[in-house]
């Protein structure tokens, strides 16, 4: 049922414009609770508690739920709920719609002009071209990471409690008041650690293996790296991407770091259909 559950998330987020008329990211309510769990004058003096009681109540009530269902209809009824869970936690928005202006700014070397869309739609500020696009790819790459293949990862390792615990803190950490998103971006990376590398290993064996390695080595196993950073430097070491180029080869350098996403999740798949037919 996972690899279906996979399969079908895989269908919804190739086009992704079903999230919205469906209404299956819908994140009103969870916001609801985490602005009570913030005025609560317990929370305000220990984060960690505000955390724990925005995240803890739908984790079990899921698990709740799940275990209610296994024995009706030989488990049958799980499979809207496994997938309603995945393709609520994964990311929103559209992140090549998103930088799609850049984009178009970029290849007519409007540089001006890719300065602006970046800035209001991506929330990014270059210092040079060369740091803007790098940015951007940056961007394009930890998007399709946590959005996506983080979420896919996590439901297929522990089932679907884990995928929307990674969610939920990803929304305290973009929606939550500063101390309690700090403390849920430290349980993040953690969850963040052991996906992000696998992810690395993955543009290691379908891009440049050898620059990969020699960039990332020391790096790999380390704690301390931010799954952003760590990402953004495997991919573009993986593709040679171009981070200095004004027009279409720095476009290209775009495409060719979403086709390495891609290449990736395939690879994923495949890695776990064969997982499913053998076990």
């Amino acid at each position: 049922m996972s690899f279906l559950v996979l399969l079908l998330a895989l269908l919804i987020e190739k086009f992704s414009g079903w999230r919205t008329r469906l209404h299956l990211q819908y994140d009103r309510p969870w916001l609801g609770l985490l602005r009570a769990v913030e005025a609560m004058p317990a929370v305000a003096g220990r984060p960690w508690l505000g955390v724990l009681l925005a995240v803890l109540p739908p984790l079990l009530l899921l698990a709740l739920l799940i275990t209610l269902l296994q024995p009706l209809a030989y488990g049958l009824l799980l499979l809207p709920v496994h997938l309603a869970v995945v393709v609520w936690s994964l990311g929103r928005g559209d992140v090549l719609r998103s930088i799609g202006p850049f984009r178009d700014a970029w290849r007519r070397e409007d540089v001006q002009g890719a300065y602006h869309v970046a800035e209001r739609d991506l929330g990014l500020r270059g210092e040079s071209d060369s740091d803007l696009l790098a940015q951007v790819q940056a961007t394009l790459v930890w998007q399709g990471y946590q959005g996506f293949f983080a979420v896919i990862f996590w439901y297929a390792l522990l089932g679907p409690v884990a995928a929307l615990a990674y969610r939920l803190l990803a929304l305290i950490v973009e929606h939550g008041q500063p101390a309690l998103a700090e403390r849920a971006a430290y349980v993040r990376h953690a969850f963040d650690w052991l996906p992000a590398r696998v992810l690395v290993a993955s543009f290691a064996l379908i891009g440049d293996f050898v620059v990969v390695s020699k960039t990332l080595l020391q790096e790999l196993l380390s704690w301390e790296i931010p799954a952003p950073r760590l990402l953004a430097q495997a991919s573009c070491s993986a593709e040679h991407a171009d981070q200095g180029k004004v027009g279409a080869k720095g476009v290209a350098s775009l495409d060719a770091l979403w086709q390495l996403l891609v290449r990736s999740a395939v690879l994923w798949y495949a890695v776990f259909a064969a997982c499913a037919l053998l076990l």
